[in-house]
């Protein structure tokens, strides 16, 4: 898988280096719905967003099943399973210390796509507001 993933993620910095592949979305693009607590828009709602997307159309029938796979294994690894420690640890912090105020500053990695970090102190039962760019906190 790790050969594979390697081989696959080179060959899609080729098409979009050769501009064969367009991305849909630009960096800017990011970064304004970031900025603006539009973490629900279309361009964070993909779970894969964080790492390549292994399966497309041109792979020959017998690599198909090793990139649904890969991408099972980097979506559950990379992803959810980071997500879930992140979060545990912010809810440890807050109640062994309920007299302290902290401020914790993530990555946008860890708001993008489904079972993000918010996503896991939310079903703990925290409310998590965002702070736009420039709000007093």
């Amino acid at each position: 898988q790790v050969v594979f993933a390697l081989n696959q993620t080179l060959l899609q910095q080729e098409r979009l280096r050769a501009g064969s592949v367009q991305i849909p979305y630009t960096t800017e693009d990011l970064i304004k719905h970031y900025n603006c607590g539009d973490l629900s828009s279309i361009i964070f709602n993909h779970d894969t967003s964080q790492v390549p997307n292994f399966v497309n159309a041109t792979l020959p029938a017998r690599e198909h099943i090793t990139a649904q796979e890969t991408d099972s294994y980097f979506r559950q690894e990379l992803i959810y399973k980071r997500n879930e420690r992140m979060g545990r640890r912010v809810k440890d912090l807050l109640e062994e210390h309920p007299e302290k105020s902290f401020f914790f500053a993530f990555g946008a990695g860890h708001f993008m796509g489904n079972n993000t970090v918010i996503d896991v102190l939310r079903r703990e039962g925290y409310e998590v507001e965002h702070t736009p760019a420039g709000q007093a906190i």
